[in-house]
């Protein structure tokens, strides 16, 4: 996709109507787009720049950008369940996904976490991706290929389970989206560098309670943090200021813990534990 604010053969075009409803396409020479009110020649949008106001031959009036990659990974053909642009984002943040870093992911789902972590470390970075299955795998390439162009120099990929792979490699980040991220504990600390982190992106608090025991008891990682994110939009006219009817609320949480330095034992944390947080006593 060109990056110079004009349209052009193969890029990803995003129309706005006035009620603000979202249509996209590929420009493809020769084509052309069809609405309920007449048409828009493709040819005809080569060359325009973004932010631009487009009619069909009937008159109906859109305005054209490229989309935003939380547009972009939204619209993409979906094989599993995306990890949302609000998650997405937070991830970049909290696990501090740095231009040049080392990235091993695992659970590639659609693609559109990878399409972050591949932007964020830049051409000076690495990311190694692996998913569980073929059919999975196959369409995150196809939506990842899609947005980049081809794929990018910086992206690999393997098909399998996380254990069963034969990594030598050391990485700054370890970034998880599966069922069970706890059992890939062992397997983070042995490929991550004193220092690096270690983030599991679950749906459930079963999942969290797992993934939390199962880092403190490795005794390699730090005290993990969790915590989710919720996005509430607002609605303003005028002086008529108010939170939106619709919101993105829970979508899965987000777990990180670092790795220690080799045999250096965790400091424990001095905190009384809640009531009943480790179950019933037996008397």
């Amino acid at each position: 996709m060109s990056n110079n604010g004009y349209f052009a053969a193969g890029d990803r075009i995003q129309l706005t109507d006035p009620k603000g409803k979202l249509y996209s396409f590929t420009i493809t020479p020769g084509k052309e787009w069809h609405t309920h009110k007449g048409w828009i020649v493709h040819d005809e949008l080569i060359g325009l720049p973004e932010g631009s106001v487009l009619s069909t031959s009937g008159g109906l009036k859109f305005t054209a950008f490229k989309p935003l990659l939380g547009d972009y990974v939204l619209s993409m053909p979906r094989g599993a369940t995306i990890v949302y642009p609000k998650d997405a984002a937070m991830i970049l943040g909290v696990a501090d996904i740095f231009p040049g870093a080392r990235v091993l992911e695992a659970g590639v789902g659609s693609g559109a976490l990878t399409i972050s972590l591949v932007r964020a470390v830049g051409e000076s970075g690495r990311v190694h991706s692996v998913e569980r299955r073929e059919e999975f795998a196959d369409n995150a390439v196809a939506n990842i290929e899609h947005y980049f162009s081809g794929r990018p120099a910086q992206w690999t990929y393997a098909i399998g389970s996380l254990q069963d792979q034969e990594i030598t490699d050391v990485y700054d980040r370890v970034i998880l989206d599966m069922l069970a991220p706890w059992e890939c504990v062992d397997f983070a600390a042995n490929v991550l560098r004193p220092g690096g982190v270690f983030l599991a992106y679950v749906a459930t608090t079963t999942q969290l309670s797992a993934t939390a025991e199962a880092l403190k008891s490795d005794g390699r990682f730090t005290e993990p943090e969790s915590s989710e994110t919720i996005v509430r939009g607002w609605h303003h006219e005028g002086l008529a200021v108010r939170p939106q009817q619709r919101m993105i609320g829970h979508t899965g949480f987000l777990i990180i813990s670092r790795r220690m330095a080799p045999g250096v034992e965790v400091l424990a944390r001095r905190r009384r534990p809640a009531k009943g947080a480790y179950g019933v006593a037996e008397e």
